[in-house]
């Protein structure tokens, strides 16, 4: 098929940074693109050839949307399965694939998955009701302290927990859930891979995640992990069995523990670009959007190396402010060099919203690394 020029369409599910992200290299290849989201002001409004406003998770209007495509991919898991295997069915093309999804959507039969095919992963047990969860403890005593996760609808940080005692239980919102072992690790690492439809596989480098401890959203991406060779090989023969097991098309990104004892246990995964690999825009041969876009559409992959040492800062809200975006002191941080700033479009900001990220370049990481405090500390995402 001629994708380039052409008539071909490209529909992308959720119209949020990713998808303006993505939406930059089909604007460098000149492909025509249509973007469904709920909101009337998303990031990718501006980037895309025809943008409609609709919920991603209705049935006929996920449907009538997929109907107007060649290609129909996303950048957020929470669309409706029942009309991607309808479209599915119908001849439209759809990566990654609705059942690939539908392994992925649901933390709980995520995990399940995993003991399935013999993933390393934490222990876990998943409840139907926090009534369940809450019989468990008080018959089993569940051990405490335990990680709760919501099975859907979880994100940044959100529907994550850490159970301390009986009262965080009671706490908790009374929906399907996991409890987790805690994993003593020494790194967050994830790896990105990338598979496109003829089955070609390609990983990026090992990346190190660094979290904000209150919001658990992460706050530096790392490239390369400041870890042993031969754990960042594990990390890549693991995250490669985790997407062949899948069979997924397109970017899978597997997010894995480090532990204290050099095991790489898997925590969860995201079939789509990811935060982890923002850095990829300015320090490596080819970003995970355009090598996203390669692999649902069936070309060569670029290559995935590493041009140079890259940190990623994300940009979210400041405690306290709520309203129109004001982005503090980003002069100062454009003066640094090696310093690139990627702001969405969110008009609006709130406490530890992703408003932005800022990439990092440098031969040296401890250079890196430190501008990347630096940036940290002048930059503040504040409202009017």
């Amino acid at each position: 098929m001629n994708y380039f020029s052409s008539d071909f369409k490209l529909g992308i599910l959720g119209g949020g940074q990713l998808g303006k992200m993505l939406l930059s290299e089909t604007r460098k290849f000149d492909i025509q693109t249509y973007v469904l989201d709920p909101s009337d002001e998303a990031p990718s409004k501006i980037a895309c050839n025809k943008f409609f406003q609709g919920s991603l998770m209705d049935f006929e209007t996920v449907y009538n949307f997929g109907k107007q495509v060649d290609v129909l991919t996303f950048e957020i898991e929470l669309v409706n399965l029942d009309a991607l295997e309808k479209l599915e069915n119908e001849g439209v093309k759809v990566y990654p694939s609705p059942k690939t999804l539908k392994l992925i959507q649901n933390k709980g039969i995520q995990k399940e998955f995993y003991e399935a095919n013999g993933i390393p992963t934490a222990n876990f047990k998943k409840f139907a009701s926090k009534k369940e969860l809450l019989i468990e403890f008080i018959e089993t005593k569940l051990p405490l302290p335990f990680v709760w996760k919501c099975t859907e609808f979880g994100y940044d940080g959100n529907g994550v927990k850490i159970v301390r005692s009986a009262t965080d239980i009671e706490n908790l919102p009374d929906v399907e859930c996991i409890a987790e072992e805690i994993i003593p690790f020494k790194n967050e690492l994830a790896v990105i891979v990338v598979r496109n439809v003829s089955g070609e596989i390609k990983t990026y480098p090992v990346v190190e995640m660094e979290f904000h401890p209150e919001a658990n959203q992460v706050e530096y991406v790392i490239c390369p992990a400041r870890i042993d060779e031969k754990v960042a090989k594990k990390a890549q023969e693991v995250a490669l069995k985790v997407s062949s097991t899948f069979n997924h098309v397109g970017l899978l990104a597997v997010e894995m523990f480090q532990t204290v004892t050099d095991e790489i246990l898997v925590n969860e995964v995201a079939p789509r670009p990811h935060n982890s690999g923002h850095h990829t825009i300015e320090a490596s041969y080819t970003s995970q959007f355009e090598n996203h876009l390669r692999a649902i559409l069936n070309l060569p992959l670029g290559n995935c190396d590493s041009k140079v040492a890259g940190i990623m800062v994300n940009l979210v809200g400041e405690e306290g402010f709520s309203g129109q975006v004001v982005y503090e002191n980003i002069e100062k941080i454009m003066a640094i060099g090696g310093v690139t700033p990627h702001i969405y479009g969110k008009k609006e900001t709130r406490p530890f919203r992703k408003m932005g990220h800022v990439t990092i370049v440098n031969e040296d990481m401890e250079i890196a690394r430190n501008i990347a405090e630096e940036v940290k500390n002048s930059i503040r995402v504040i409202s009017v």
